[in-house]
């Protein structure tokens, strides 16, 4: 393929469905039972006639997007239904575009018209976040062709943008032909704030018992992580209290890694800074500061940009994360220090991808390896959700991804059987039947994912949307 195809949006379809953690979740000041995923599909057209679906599902994660304790669960669920529904009317209204041109075309209207509702910038992704993957899945499909191969021959048309002026000039496709995914990718374990350690920590009738591990002590017997990811509260004492149990139970995993997740807990700058140097002071936790990679958004994101951060920078790498709003957010997190930022899928591809470059054009400027990206995950679930943040991941060259979902959500689910077995069928590295159940295979701490360069976007098999419910219209629309 030498050019960008020019498609069309013929239909978009959005389907529901609600679900159980099997264990609670505690991120911030939230904790999370249950929760509600949307499985999508949208029918394009290509210029010479043919027509077909692609597939995507992601959860609704309604404290994440905006966390407003002023908002109910209900409200914080239409707002994400609502950019949707707003970007839905868009990309079905648009004209023929490259796959690319789509989004970045459609931006500034899509982040205008979610802020006449309300909505912040990073609720407003969502919406072309899933319609994007949903795009380039059904381009794959068509064109028989995987992932990795389409972005590395710039099939979505990535090109200079208004949308992005500091890439004006840039060789998009140059840069694409560059990227090699791995066939191995480190899992990152998260430890939430409410997770037991050891087996003590937990109380009568409080275990499931379910077959899987439940402490984090059990989660290292069973999958043998390497790399951790640690929440902390705001509260300085207890979070250091915590960070030196947690400690003591990963002190025996060999050259280990971790990243601590501030959870925008923390006021300003100083604030964090506070917690870090209480972290590097802590004789018990002399081996957790060295093996700290970097602090995740510890400033709460009304005030995360709005000054420097360069005395906790200088300490340590830190990077923005819900913050993330804008596809600008990273080019002012730079000037303020920050180091990184995250790649979540559900922020969008493209955005990610953009910030990759961004990564490599500013290290290449400097003379060395600075800016990063780092792979985190919002309870992404198995099947087609955690298969295509993995691809996306893979494909940007980041070696470790946070992974969560197998941990809180059994497997599929209640997924249909026929589902859980087409994706083992297809995808027998990274998953494999355990009692009975299609669960994700982590070994040594890691997840083998050669399989996910097929047609498509990582995931050959499609989400079935047989008996879902469409998603329901925002109380608000």
């Amino acid at each position: 393929m030498t050019e960008a195809p020019r498609i069309r949006v013929l239909a978009i379809e959005p389907y529901e469905r609600t679900f159980r953690l099997r264990l609670p979740f505690r991120f911030g000041n939230t904790t999370v039972t249950h929760g509600t995923q949307i499985i999508m599909r949208a029918r394009i057209a290509t210029q010479d006639g043919r027509e077909g679906w692609g597939y995507t599902s992601e959860s609704i994660a309604s404290r994440w997007f905006d966390k407003n304790p002023a908002l109910s669960d209900q409200q914080a669920a239409d707002q994400m239904r609502t950019a949707v529904l707003i970007a839905q009317d868009a990309y079905l209204a648009a004209g023929a575009n490259t796959p690319f041109g789509h989004y970045a075309d459609l931006y500034n209207g899509q982040i205008e018209a979610c802020a006449k509702r309300g909505l912040l910038p990073l609720v407003a992704s969502y919406g072309p976040a899933l319609i994007d993957r949903c795009i380039i899945d059904a381009i794959c499909r068509l064109e028989g062709i995987s992932f990795y191969r389409a972005m590395q021959q710039n099939v979505p048309g990535m090109a200079p943008h208004a949308v992005a002026p500091d890439l004006a000039g840039f060789d998009f496709a140059a840069f694409l032909k560059t990227l090699k995914p791995a066939n191995v990718i480190e899992a990152r374990h998260t430890v939430g704030l409410l997770d037991p350690l050891v087996a003590s920590d937990q109380k009568a009738g409080e275990r499931v018992d379910d077959g899987l591990p439940e402490t984090l002590e059990e989660v290292i017997a069973a999958y043998g992580h390497r790399y951790f990811k640690l929440k902390v509260g705001g509260d300085l004492e207890a979070d250091i209290d915590r960070l030196c149990r947690i400690a003591s139970v990963i002190a025996r995993v060999p050259d280990y890694r971790v990243t601590i997740d501030g959870n925008e807990q923390y006021e300003n700058a100083e604030a964090a800074l506070t917690l870090w140097r209480a972290i590097e002071n802590e004789p018990k936790l002399k081996q957790l500061a060295a093996a700290t990679l970097f602090v995740e958004q510890p400033i709460k994101r009304q005030t995360a940009l709005e000054a420097s951060v360069a005395p906790f920078a200088a300490a340590k790498a830190v990077i923005i994360d819900e913050s993330d709003g804008e596809i600008d957010t990273f080019v002012r997190a730079k000037a303020l220090g920050y180091a990184g930022i995250s790649s979540k899928v559900c922020k969008g591809f493209y955005k990610s991808t953009i910030n990759r470059i961004r990564c490599a054009q500013w290290n290449a400027a400097e003379g060395h390896e600075h800016y990063f990206m780092s792979a985190e995950d919002l309870t992404v679930h198995a099947g087609t959700s955690v298969q295509q943040d993995l691809a996306l991941v893979n494909l940007l060259g980041l070696r470790h991804v946070e992974r969560n979902g197998h941990h809180f959500i059994d497997g599929f689910a209640d997924r249909p059987e026929s589902e859980s077995r087409a994706f083992l069928t297809a995808h027998p590295d990274l998953y494999h039947e355990q009692s009975g159940r299609v669960r994700l295979n982590i070994r040594d701490g890691k997840l083998n994912i050669a399989s996910l360069d097929c047609v498509g976007m990582g995931a050959l098999p499609t989400p079935s949307v047989e008996g879902l419910k469409a998603m329901p219209q925002p109380a608000s629309a």
